[in-house]
């Protein structure tokens, strides 16, 4: 992970909730009466959260960076109508979604790192501390294992953190929030 620095915001371009979230105005959350922020996430601009297709559950301390999209997954059933059904989406505290990357997961958990313009597709499952690489491309279905580091086009398995990774990404996740300051 990257060392962090201070990031700074303007104050009047953030929406401020009692529990702690950070959300730009200038990013698009349809269906908010549908998603779920449970206090101390950050959503940057052009970030989109698709609650209006099913419901959206985020964790304490998540981070969503600029054009981060979160869209819940999708099934195909023959002979329904609708014939696509969205499902609702969770996603664990501490994770951290960078920029660019399109989460389409059905359960993202805790202490997750997705890389830069990664795609992860529908009705994925990654597991709790593990890490999908810049530029991955994730197959649909695809469940990544707790501590695994997954990369690639298509994403596959490229190596392992290591068993202290929940300590670093939950200390990392926690200094994101507190070094998201606004200007002065």
């Amino acid at each position: 992970m990257a060392t962090l620095e201070v990031v700074t915001y303007n104050k009047s371009d953030y929406i401020e909730t009692q529990s702690g979230n950070k959300v730009s105005k200038k990013s698009v959350l349809c269906g908010s009466q549908n998603i779920v922020l449970l206090g101390k996430t950050i959503v940057q601009q052009d970030c989109v959260i698709r609650g209006d297709l099913a419901n959206i559950r985020v964790g304490r301390q998540c981070v969503f960076k600029t054009g981060a999209v979160l869209r819940p997954p999708w099934k195909l059933l023959p002979n329904r109508t609708p014939a696509l059904n969205f499902l609702p989406m969770m996603v664990g505290d501490g994770t951290i979604i960078e920029e660019g990357a399109l989460v389409g997961a059905a359960a993202v958990g805790s202490y997750v790192h997705v890389g830069k313009r990664a795609i992860v597709g529908p009705c994925c499952m990654l597991k709790d501390c593990c890490k999908i690489e810049d530029d991955a491309v994730v197959p649909p279905n695809t469940v990544v294992p707790s501590f695994a580091i997954f990369g690639g086009s298509p994403a596959k398995l490229v190596g392992y953190l290591p068993e202290c990774a929940r300590d670093i990404h939950r200390e990392y996740a926690r200094k994101s929030y507190s070094m998201f300051q606004p200007e002065a």
